[in-house]
């Protein structure tokens, strides 16, 4: 069956049975229907997070036909709680662009998957929607200020680095020029659209603590200079409170389950090539605060999405994985070999041995973080046990 198929047919808990697995209450969660909800800040519990211990998933350089790290999170969370380890699966929320595109979607694959997988990888929860009110209503602050304020600011146009978001892949509007048509439609400047995941609010709201920690590193985005040179930022403009306010349901992390009815977090979305590249701090911590034991993953190969995830998200959260899980594939080995991608199901020992060192050069990166390492292959039905025994 297809991953689709298997989602289907699935028979899904009711969401306050997979917060009951947490010691969660119906009166402690808020649902959004009957099988996702939100957990409230409140439960955030430093002493427990002390004590749980935290699983990193990453992996070796990417290639087209993707390694699964997604799928290894959600089953080596799966396989430790068949062995009675109360665990959790903390993952980052799908962008709705690329769903629509080559990549697809991030809910895992097959049998080892987070539901449910079509709200998740469409609208979810609407945070997605939220952050992008929140970036964009920055954006017409500061033209507003340009045109209604007679620019009381003194914000140079030009120098404007902030851009418009949207959750969809639209190469038309990357680059476009905003204020035409007048003295009453503002002041005409070159600007453009990113993708919502690609927004520093994003990467901001997976990095704050709580509410005020939000607010506060909203009001430090640098918006552009005055035409003197002085650095204008959100907070000039008074931005960083009304944005806060649109963010403050989007904070809180979404509680859903995996295939075998354990639960799963899932929160905020940046990408690891411009930004952390990992689910939110605040997300993670609930994972520790409520459960013994969380997986989470990291973007991109170990050294961008992991180095980050230790650089960037443990250094400011004063959290640490006790263990790396790496995953690989034969058909990535054989990539890093050389190997066409078009011939990667075809048998080539060879190919694997000369794409080994591409996974020894990970291995040797996370050492330098004192943190042991575990080789995880993500078996598929086409490798042949000679290509198996190769990287064992």
């Amino acid at each position: 069956m297809t991953d689709l198929e298997i989602a289907q047919k699935a028979t899904l808990l009711p969401i306050t049975e997979i917060a009951s697995k947490l010691g969660l209450d119906s009166e402690e969660i808020e649902m959004y229907g009957k099988f996702k909800a939100k957990i409230p800040l409140s439960k955030l519990d430093q002493e427990a997070i002390d004590r749980s211990k935290l699983i990193l998933v990453s992996a070796v350089s990417p290639t087209p036909a993707g390694e699964g790290k997604t799928t290894t999170s959600i089953g080596l969370a799966e396989g430790l709680n068949r062995i009675g380890k109360r665990t959790t699966v903390v993952l980052r929320e799908p962008s709705l662009g690329p769903v629509f595109g080559m990549k697809g979607g991030a809910t895992g694959g097959g049998y080892s998957q987070v539901l449910p997988m079509e709200d998740i990888n469409l609208h979810f929860t609407g945070d997605f929607a939220a952050i992008e009110k929140a970036h964009n209503l920055l954006a017409a602050l500061i033209d507003h200020d340009i045109q209604r304020k007679k620019n009381s600011l003194k914000i140079d146009p030009r120098t404007v680095s902030w851009k418009r978001v949207m959750d969809m892949n639209d190469r038309a509007l990357r680059k476009v020029v905003v204020g035409l048509g007048g003295p009453t439609m503002g002041v005409p400047r070159e600007s453009g659209f990113d993708i919502t995941a690609a927004s520093e609010i994003m990467a901001i709201l997976c990095l704050a603590e709580n509410l005020a920690d939000l607010k506060e590193r909203i009001g430090n985005i640098f918006v552009g200079y005055t035409f003197d040179k002085q650095a204008i930022y959100a907070r000039d403009l008074k931005a960083h409170g009304a944005m806060t306010a649109l963010l403050k349901d989007a904070i809180q992390p979404n509680l859903v389950q995996t295939l075998e009815g354990n639960p799963a977090i899932i929160h905020g979305g940046p990408f690891a090539n411009i930004a952390q590249g990992t689910n939110s701090v605040i997300a993670t911590k609930m994972g520790m605060s409520l459960s013994d034991y969380v997986v989470t993953e990291a973007g991109f190969g170990f050294d961008l999405g992991a180095e980050k995830f230790f650089d960037i998200k443990c250094r400011s959260a004063g959290i640490s994985p006790r263990a790396v899980v790496l995953v690989a594939t034969i058909r990535a080995l054989k990539y890093h070999g050389g190997k066409p991608l078009k011939e990667l199901n075809e048998t080539d020992v060879d190919a694997v041995k000369r794409g080994l060192p591409n996974l020894e050069k990970h291995l040797e990166n996370i050492k330098h973080f004192g943190v042991p390492a575990v080789v995880a292959i993500n078996q598929f039905t086409f490798d042949s046990e000679e290509e198996l025994q190769t990287v064992v």
